[in-house]
């Protein structure tokens, strides 16, 4: 199972927001969106207080939503509260606001766009692009790093067309070639570069990302030249 953050926004306003590939769902941060419909000075204290009223009304909304660590404002990762887009619906109805409508309209179009995504995968390249150039990264950069997008996609369909799975095997064979061009595994040059949750390849340089693209397409080359009973 892999996950995928984001940050969304609405009215200007910072979501979080984490992708679960294997449930093919976002899960959503229940503080942000309290912070967007009420705008209290405090949505922590907020949430405190709806959740302990909801607990006791005996509401099953708040004992299914569960906690996952994202990035706060101190640059931390920090466990905080989280709901799909059919826990968030429910727990709107319990928030007294002018923008509880909009707001549902909003999930809607959030969850339509990932669908779109897995079956249209370029809409997803423009959405990175637009994301990137917001983040503040070079053009050079942001090419380099669409490119190895590009690249890792068509690697891991061919490693799908050899029966390998999502998840264990995708990440050895991805330490492989990371230790191929690097001398290091994943975990390792996450480390080098102080990460922890980040994503490693939004914090490469571009001669990182060129290193890294050479060694997947070599990889994927091999791949599609090889038997595939060898993957067997």
């Amino acid at each position: 199972m892999t996950k995928e953050t984001a940050i969304k926004l609405f009215e200007e306003k910072q979501v979080r927001a984490v992708w679960d590939a294997g449930q093919e769902k976002w899960y959503i941060s229940i503080v942000d969106v309290i912070a967007v419909l009420t705008e209290s000075v405090d949505p922590n204290a907020y949430w405190r207080k709806l959740k302990q009223r909801l607990k006791e009304e005996g509401n099953e909304t708040v004992t299914n939503c569960h906690g996952l660590k994202m990035l706060a404002a101190d640059g931390k990762m920090r466990l905080t509260d989280v709901a799909d887009t059919e826990q968030l619906f429910r727990l709107i109805q319990s928030i007294p606001s002018p923008k509880a409508e909009p707001f549902k309209l909003w999930l809607a179009q959030i969850a339509a766009e990932r669908l779109d995504e897995m079956q249209d995968p370029e809409l997803s390249i423009d959405r990175a692009l637009e994301q990137y150039v917001k983040l503040g990264y070079s053009e050079n950069w942001i090419n380099q790093r669409l490119k190895s997008i590009e690249i890792r996609k068509e690697l891991t369909d061919e490693w799908k067309k050899r029966g390998l799975k999502e998840g264990v095997q995708f990440a050895t064979l991805t330490d492989i070639i990371s230790k191929a061009w690097s001398e290091k595994t994943t975990k390792e040059y996450k480390v080098l570069k102080g990460l922890k949750k980040e994503n490693l390849r939004d914090n490469m340089t571009n001669t990182e990302l060129i290193l890294n693209m050479l060694a997947e397409a070599a990889t994927k080359d091999i791949s599609a030249a090889t038997n595939p009973k060898d993957f067997e």
